[in-house]
């Protein structure tokens, strides 16, 4: 028993019933269960296979290597086009929707591919720093937080810019400034707290 599982899925009493029930799929399967993002995680041999999480109107599986799977029951969709290529979500809204015995079919598939080493990888050359208008300004009046801004890895000084940037209203981008600032004077990352897990 993973007291951090239990202590997700207590937490998630809309969901319960069906996390347990996803949950219990994984029994009998080789994989080993952990918390990482803050989610119940299902792994073989150290390789992420599957996630779940659940959320105001569904709960899911996240396959990390999903667009590799046949998905002959075509129960996949991208949650984040543009965004992800390999990882796949499953949804459901309800405990009747959930066939253990199919979810065991994707699992196995997915292990397979694993053993053999299948994987995409994340491109990371298309990875670059475009640092919004708001943040630039704050960094140019603040030498404290442009040094710190600036000891952060590419990738954590990405995730902070995008943060400000993805935002369309400026009423939006002007929270995020409010709640990064002291992250930043900190030298905390955007998503270190799920990192930690």
């Amino acid at each position: 028993m993973n007291l951090k599982i239990e202590e997700y899925i207590s937490k998630k009493e809309k969901w319960r019933k069906e996390l347990l029930l996803l949950r219990s799929v994984f029994n009998d399967l080789p994989v080993e269960e952990t918390i990482k993002w803050g989610a119940p995680t299902y792994t073989f041999n150290g390789k992420n296979i599957v996630s779940l999480a659940a959320f105001k109107s569904y709960c899911g599986l996240w396959f990390f290597q999903g667009a590799l799977l046949k998905d002959k029951s075509k129960v996949f969709i991208n949650a984040q086009e543009n965004k992800t290529k390999a990882m796949l979500q499953w949804r459901f809204y309800s405990s009747e929707e959930i066939d253990i015995n199919l979810i065991k079919e994707y699992v196995l598939e997915s292990i397979e591919n694993s053993k053999k080493g299948k994987e995409i990888k994340p491109d990371r050359s298309k990875k670059e720093l475009v640092v919004p208008i708001e943040l630039a300004s704050e960094l140019s009046k603040n030498k404290k937080l442009k040094e710190n801004f600036d000891s952060f890895s590419n990738s954590r000084k990405i995730e902070f810019a995008n943060y400000i940037a993805e935002a369309k209203k400026a009423e939006t981008r002007l929270r995020r400034m409010e709640k990064i600032i002291p992250m930043i004077l900190e030298k905390i990352g955007l998503h270190d707290q799920y990192k930690k897990c």
